[in-house]
């Protein structure tokens, strides 16, 4: 588990991923020297990651949410494969083994999506029975917006000094604007370390470092780049996940998603294609936490008419299509004759 100083640097990352250590120090009441030495631990023994990500619109990118139903024997192998890919994030394994839920991020142009995972490699899987696509058209909770279990721990003054930065300097205003192909080296350098100094990002793009800090102020100032914190919900007391897929009249869609999108126990909230028009994650302690929530708090939304509860074995990838350490798979026990 965390103590109190590894969830007030987390929360201040979620607030600003890339701040300099020495302004967390400042709101925490602690030495930079010590937000270095614990951020590097929280790295080693927690894999805790900031990560830069694009928004999808802004990097002319469909998401689509795919449910997969294999056979459970191969399970694990299918799933592994689709860590592996650069266009999947988001990697779980699902109710009981036998189903796994990604995303997919595909091309919006219509041309290019026909070379994506969704359409091409999906169908050509023997191991896989039921495949089910669900454009995400609107994230309500998620990206930018954290899980506030996880962003609970500062006040509102450690807060401020964190967010004093972004009025500090008025000689520069940023542009905002969307993502370019030049923009592709940077982007793959943030999304495997967030927190990458200037001069890194200069040699990963081959600019110049003034280059590099004004072209990602200008990204981040419309909201094109944002950056996550990726860590274990299990180090927070989360013992039981669970995907929730939802039917909602499309009149009362937007209410409940918002108002699901104020639920503690919840990381994720967005509206998709399907017969299944909303889904969230829940994150809870255990399983009664989740029938409590689900009875007492779901259950009040009387607008929801149809609800599947999908609980997640593991997640395999997170948030950011890159992954710095591929995960090994359980090896198969002997088969006896």
């Amino acid at each position: 588990m965390l103590d109190d100083l590894d969830r007030a640097l987390i929360h201040a990352l979620h607030i600003d991923g890339r701040a300099p250590f020495s302004r967390i120090a400042a709101a925490l009441d602690v030495s930079p020297q010590t937000v270095a030495r614990r951020y590097r631990r929280l790295r080693a023994e927690v894999s805790l990651r900031v990560v830069g990500l694009s928004d999808p619109h802004r990097a002319g990118q469909t998401q689509w949410l795919v449910r997969l139903t294999v056979v459970a024997s191969s399970a694990r192998d299918l799933a592994y494969a689709l860590v592996r890919r650069q266009d999947t994030s988001w990697v779980k394994l699902a109710s009981g083994g036998t189903e796994i839920v990604t995303v997919i991020h595909a091309p919006t142009d219509s041309e290019g999506a026909g070379n994506s995972l969704l359409l091409h490699d999906i169908p050509r899987t023997g191991a896989v029975t039921a495949v089910s696509a669900h454009c995400l058209l609107h994230t309500y909770l998620g990206g930018p917006t954290n899980w506030r279990r996880s962003a609970s721990t500062l006040d509102e003054r450690q807060q401020r000094v964190l967010r004093e930065h972004e009025a500090a300097d008025t000689s520069y205003v940023p542009v905002p604007r969307q993502l370019a192909i030049e923009d592709a080296e940077l982007l793959l350098a943030l999304q495997k370390d967030g927190r990458a100094t200037h001069a890194e990002l200069a040699q990963a793009t081959g600019w110049s470092p003034v280059t590099v800090a004004r072209r990602l102020a200008d990204l981040r100032a419309g909201g094109t780049v944002f950056f996550d914190v990726e860590v274990d919900a299990g180090h927070f007391g989360v013992n039981t996940r669970a995907l929730l897929w939802m039917a909602v009249r499309p009149a009362h869609l937007d209410r409940v998603a918002a108002t699901l999108a104020g639920h503690d126990e919840l990381a994720f909230v967005a509206a998709t294609t399907g017969p299944t028009n909303l889904v969230a994650q829940a994150l809870c302690r255990d399983p009664a936490d989740l029938h409590h929530y689900l009875v007492h708090r779901l259950g009040s939304l009387h607008a929801i008419h149809t609800l599947e509860t999908s609980p997640v074995l593991q997640n395999l990838k997170a948030a950011s299509p890159i992954m710095t350490a591929l995960p090994r798979p359980r090896p198969r026990p002997p088969v006896r004759p």
